[in-house]
């Protein structure tokens, strides 16, 4: 009889055991399920060599895709470059173009990336390449994101997951960035910014507020975030809108006389005009034939109408910096009379939609058909107005925040950003003041906090839109300081 028990006692504790070992197993297999499902369909390769760059890379450059939103559907291509510097200690970048549809590639090669195109040596044919010295990546790793899903290299398996919205858009960068980070977990570790210009301004905000509310709630992986940088950011659509007349006055675009009219015969609605208020509709178009020969993103510069097609009237309009390739590699055979910016984005064009080139950098066939550096064909609903009050709730918490500002871009002015930090009521701890590179004004600077939070504002003397596509040096410099935790 006690033989008896003793076995039974034995079995139960084996019994036990087993299930407790068991319990264990089927923990981990869930694990793995969860990771190995979050990591689906995502594919990536290392790219020694580029066409149009001579030799192997001096950086490490990875490219690839992720897989986001029901069943993976939507693709998300990306550009990741580790730091140069120290990869293993300095910040994690996730950069986003603004647009919405314009590729993370024109933000690696027209404003904070590696390469540049050699314009001076192009000769119509295959675009070469050369070394920005003025790179973030000297001091960070940086994702640059096609986002959201028809921009760049991007794409979708099915017809319904082009149809995208702001919110949407956040949602699944931030999808994104969970599954690149659960793939890269040596890239846990380091603090993450998330940052991008133009019409990002709408989108990194929520993504932030995505990223601290995943974190609350216990999402997997925990992401070190330690905040974000905006440049030249469409933030209010109204406030960017109507402080364009504002800023149009202050820099001399247009008169006292006009600017006194316009405010009293418009009532400070520019947007929405009563079609039965004569005298602001006579003073609108006074206003938009001042502004008409200027280039909006760069008031400093042509606008070059028979090449790039822009909006005449007052607006936030994304087509305002969108060029038309078609027209200008039509036209390209014809000597310029007249230099203008957007030639240089030809250049993308014909570099991205060479086969070879698509090859090296493990774009999937049949996925393309024309690679466009702004794609303005996107299904988008723009369902965010305004992202204020994001930024309002993101001083309740212990971030840090650049804002910087071209101080010669009309589309989205200094004058508007200015007013709605103003609105989220922080205190000023460092009033206006100049900062310098190499002993030059590179453009004016003030400081705040509110509890924890800490956001620093910045313009770019002679920046326009985007600011370090015109000032590379400058831009470099603040971002070096502002991520040292150094003072402008």
């Amino acid at each position: 009889m006690e033989a008896s028990k003793l076995l039974t006692k034995c079995m139960a504790a084996q019994q036990q055991k087993f299930e407790s070992m068991f319990s264990s197993t089927v923990i981990s297999l869930l694990w793995l399920l969860a990771f190995s499902m979050l990591c689906t369909a995502q594919s990536q390769s290392i790219v020694e060599t580029l066409p149009g760059f001579p030799g192997k890379l001096p950086f490490k450059l990875e490219t690839g895709y992720v897989g986001v939103g029901e069943a993976d559907d939507v693709q998300l291509f990306y550009y990741f470059i580790e730091s140069e510097r120290n990869p293993r200690k300095d910040p994690l970048l996730l950069w986003l173009s603004g647009g919405p549809g314009c590729s993370g590639f024109s933000g690696l090669v027209y404003e904070i990336g590696p390469l540049s195109f050699n314009y001076e040596n192009f000769d119509g044919n295959e675009p070469t390449f050369q070394l920005n010295q003025y790179s973030w990546t000297k001091v960070a790793s940086i994702i640059f994101l096609d986002a959201p899903v028809g921009t760049g290299f991007s794409y979708s398996r099915t017809s319904q997951g082009y149809n995208m919205t702001d919110t949407l858009s956040a949602a699944q960068t931030y999808e994104f960035l969970r599954k690149w980070l659960l793939d890269h977990p040596k890239f846990l570790t380091n603090v993450l910014y998330v940052g991008g210009d133009s019409y990002s301004g709408i989108i990194v905000p929520i993504i932030v507020q995505e990223i601290h509310n995943g974190n609350a709630v216990g999402n997997v992986p925990f992401m070190k975030l330690n905040g974000y940088c905006l440049g030249n950011p469409g933030t209010d659509r109204r406030s960017d809108v109507s402080t364009q007349i504002e800023y149009a006055h202050r820099v001399a675009l247009i008169s006292d006389e006009l600017y006194e009219s316009i405010k009293e015969s418009c009532h400070g609605e520019y947007v929405r005009v009563d079609p039965e208020n004569v005298q602001c509709l006579k003073d609108i178009q006074a206003y938009t034939d001042c502004i008409a020969k200027l280039d909006h993103a760069n008031i400093l510069e042509p606008n070059c109408p028979l090449i790039s097609p822009k909006s005449k009237r007052i607006g936030w309009d994304q087509a305002i910096f969108e060029e038309n390739p078609m027209d200008i590699l039509l036209s390209w055979s014809r000597t310029p009379t007249l230099w203008c910016r957007v030639y240089n984005y030809v250049l993308s064009y014909i570099w991205a939609n060479d086969e070879n080139v698509q090859n090296a950098l493990g774009i999937r066939k049949g996925t393309k058909l024309s690679w466009f550096r702004c794609n303005k064909t996107l299904s988008y609903t723009y369902d965010v107005v305004s992202t204020i009050e994001y930024h309002r709730n993101l001083t309740n918490t212990a971030y840090r925040s650049l804002i910087y500002s071209g101080d010669q871009d009309l589309v989205v002015p200094y004058v508007g950003t200015q007013e709605w930090i103003r609105s989220l009521n922080m205190t000023i701890t460092a009033d206006w003041q100049p900062w310098f590179v190499e002993g030059q004004i590179a453009g004016y600077t003030r400081f705040f906090t509110k509890n924890l939070y800490h956001m620093t504002f910045a313009t770019v003397k002679g920046g326009g839109h985007t600011a370090p596509e015109y000032k590379p040096r400058e831009c470099f410099a603040m971002v070096d300081r502002w991520l040292s935790y150094y003072s402008l």
